[in-house]
C-alpha cells in the first residue's frame, strides 16, 4: 500500500532518516527509493497518484486532490513535477534515488535540472540574484513540514555550531559533485562554477574539485566573468584565484582538442557552429573564451599583488588565432600598466608582446597613440600597422572602382590623398603623435650636430699633439749658415794647431844676426 502511493513513499523514506540503521536492515529505503524511482520516470500523462508541485507562486497544475482517474488531456503535467518532493529528503537519500533514476535511463537535462533544485533549497548561496526570491518562497513553504537545510557558513568563525553546519554543507556538496551526470551541459556551466567556489570554500576532497574542474572546462565558453571571480581562500597574495582560472583553460583547451581529433564530435561541434551562425553568433567557443579571459584579465589586473609572469601567462594560454581583435587584451594591459606604475621599460615591453598590434582597432590605435604608459616602441608599432592599414583600404577601393585605369598606379598617390580617406579622429591622433615624432627627430639632429663638433675638436687636438711631438723643421738658409759656421769652426780650430809649427820653421831658416839691444828698462 506504501510503495503504491507517491506521496506515502516519500514521507516513509523522509522518516527513516531518524530510523537509518532499522530502515537499511529492513530494506525500506531502498524499495522506496526504487518506488520513487519508477513513479519518476513514468510518462507523466498516465499518473494516478498525488504530487506537491511546485508552490503557489509559480502557474503550474496540483495533483493534491486528485482523484484515482488519470487527470484530462487538457492539464499539462511538467516534466519537474517530481523535483519539489524529491529536494525535501536527505542528501544520501536523494543520492540514492537520483542513482536509481540515472539507471531507469532517464534524460540527463532532468536529472541536472534536479540536482539544481536541490542545492538551490540546501545551499542557498549557490543561487543567482534573479533566482533567490522564488526559491527562498519555495523554502519557506516547506519549513512546517519538514525541519532542516543548511545555510552556506564559511569554516572557521567562533561558534562551535557552525564547524558541524559546515561539516554537513561540505557532505552535501561532495555528494552533489559525484552524481552530476558527466555529460555536457547536463548542468549550467554559472552552476558548476558555484559549486566549485563552495567547494574551495569548504575545503572539499582535492579529488572532487579536479574533477569539477575538468567538468567546467568542457562548457567553459557559456561561463560569465561574474561567475569566474572566484576568491583566493587559500593564504594567498591576490584577491581572486587566477591559478584556478589557469586549470579551468588548460582543461578546455584538452577538451577542445578531443573533439577536434574526434570525427563523431568534429561534425557535432560544426553542426553547433552552423547553428549558432543561423541564431547570428558566429564566434566560436575559443573566441567566446578569449573574450571572456580579456575581461577577466582586465578585473584581475588592478590587483597590485598579481605578479606580470601569471598575467602573461593567463593573457598567452589561448592560441593567436582565437583572438580575431586585441582590443580586450589591450585593455587589460593598460589597466595593468596603470595599476603597476613602477615596471620598468624592459618589462613594460615584455608585457606589450602579448598584444599584436596590427589586430587593434582604429578607436584602440588612437587610444595607444596617445597613452604615455606605453613604451614608445609599441606606439610605433601601432602607427605603423594603422598606417598600413589605411593604405590598403585605399588601395582596394581604388582597385574596386576602376582597376583598368588603376592598374600600372601606385597604392597611395600622394600625403594628401592619405589623409581625404582618412576618419578624422585618426588625424588628430596622427597629427599629435607626427608631432611627438618631430620633436624627437629635431632633438636626435640637435645630438648629431653636437657629435659632429666634438669630432672636429677632437681632430684638431690630435694635430696640435702631432705637431708638438715632432721635430722643427729647417729651412735651406739656415742649414748653408749652420754649414758655414761649422768650416770656420774647422778652420780655427786647423789655425791654432798649424801656427806654432809654421813660426818654428821661420825661425830656424831666418836667423837674424844676433843684435844686442839696450831695453829702455
Amino acid at each position: 500500500v506504501v510503495l503504491s502511493s507517491w506521496r506515502d513513499s516519500i514521507v516513509v523514506l523522509k522518516s527513516c532518516e531518524k530510523l537509518s540503521p532499522w530502515a537499511e536492515n529492513l530494506q525500506i529505503a531502498r524499495r522506496c527509493s526504487e518506488s520513487i524511482a519508477w513513479k519518476a520516470c513514468a510518462n507523466p500523462k498516465g499518473i494516478k497518484w498525488a504530487y506537491t508541485g511546485k508552490p503557489s507562486n509559480v502557474s503550474s497544475p496540483k495533483w493534491n486532490d486528485l482523484k484515482d482517474s488519470s487527470p484530462s488531456r487538457n492539464q499539462h503535467v511538467p516534466p519537474d513535477w517530481w523535483f519539489e518532493d524529491v529536494s525535501i529528503l536527505r542528501i544520501d537519500h536523494f543520492v540514492r534515488v537520483i542513482t536509481a533514476i540515472k539507471v531507469k535511463g532517464m534524460r540527463f537535462e532532468l536529472i541536472g535540472a534536479a540536482i539544481m533544485h536541490y542545492a538551490a533549497k540546501w545551499l542557498p548561496c549557490l543561487i543567482q540574484d534573479g533566482e533567490l526570491q522564488a526559491d527562498e518562497m519555495s523554502i519557506s513553504s516547506h519549513s512546517n513540514s519538514w525541519k532542516g537545510g543548511f545555510h552556506m557558513i564559511i569554516p572557521g568563525t567562533k561558534d562551535d555550531n557552525l564547524s558541524i553546519q559546515a561539516k554537513d554543507q561540505r557532505t552535501i556538496v561532495e555528494s552533489l559533485i559525484s552524481i552530476v551526470p558527466p555529460q555536457k551541459d547536463s548542468v549550467s556551466c554559472g552552476f558548476l562554477l558555484r559549486l566549485l567556489r563552495a567547494a574551495n570554500m569548504l575545503k572539499v576532497a582535492p579529488a572532487l574539485v579536479t574533477e569539477l574542474e575538468k567538468r567546467v572546462g568542457m562548457q567553459l565558453e557559456q561561463a560569465t566573468l561574474a561567475d569566474l571571480l572566484i576568491p583566493n581562500y587559500n593564504k594567498s597574495e591576490t584577491s581572486y584565484d587566477v591559478d584556478l582560472v589557469q586549470r579551468l583553460l588548460e582543461h578546455f583547451l584538452v577538451q577542445e582538442q578531443t573533439d577536434s581529433s574526434s570525427p563523431s564530435r568534429r561534425s557535432f561541434s560544426d553542426k553547433q557552429i552552423y547553428e549558432g551562425t543561423q541564431r547570428g553568433n558566429n564566434l566560436n567557443p575559443k573566441s567566446r573564451v578569449a573574450r571572456l579571459v580579456d575581461s577577466y584579465l582586465t578585473e584581475v589586473s588592478r590587483d597590485r599583488n598579481l605578479l606580470m609572469t601569471k598575467f602573461q601567462v593567463l593573457a598567452e594560454a589561448l592560441p593567436e588565432s582565437a583572438r580575431a581583435c586585441d582590443d580586450g587584451l589591450y585593455r587589460a594591459i593598460d589597466s595593468y600598466l596603470k595599476a603597476h606604475p613602477t615596471l620598468s621599460e624592459h618589462e613594460r615591453k615584455r608585457l606589450c608582446r602579448v598584444m599584436d598590434c596590427q589586430k587593434l582597432s582604429v578607436d584602440a590605435c588612437i587610444h595607444a597613440a596617445q597613452n604615455e604608459r606605453l613604451p614608445l616602441r609599441v606606439v610605433v608599432q601601432v602607427l605603423f600597422s594603422e598606417q598600413v592599414k589605411i593604405s590598403n583600404t585605399l588601395a582596394n577601393a581604388i582597385t574596386l572602382k576602376d582597376p583598368a585605369e588603376t592598374r600600372y598606379q601606385p597604392l597611395i598617390t600622394n600625403r594628401k590623398t592619405l589623409l581625404e580617406g582618412t576618419p578624422q579622429s585618426f588625424q588628430e591622433g596622427w597629427v599629435t603623435a607626427k608631432k611627438d615624432i618631430n620633436t624627437l627627430k629635431f632633438e636626435l639632429d640637435g645630438v648629431k650636430s653636437k657629435h659632429v663638433e666634438l669630432q672636429k675638436e677632437m681632430e684638431n687636438l690630435q694635430r696640435q699633439f702631432e705637431k708638438m711631438s715632432k721635430p722643427k723643421p729647417t729651412s735651406a738658409w739656415s742649414s748653408g749658415w749652420k754649414k758655414l759656421g761649422k768650416l770656420t769652426k774647422m778652420t780655427t780650430v786647423e789655425n791654432h794647431d798649424i801656427g806654432p809649427q809654421i813660426s818654428t820653421t821661420i825661425e830656424h831658416v831666418r836667423k837674424p844676426p844676433r843684435r844686442w839691444r839696450n831695453s829702455i828698462s
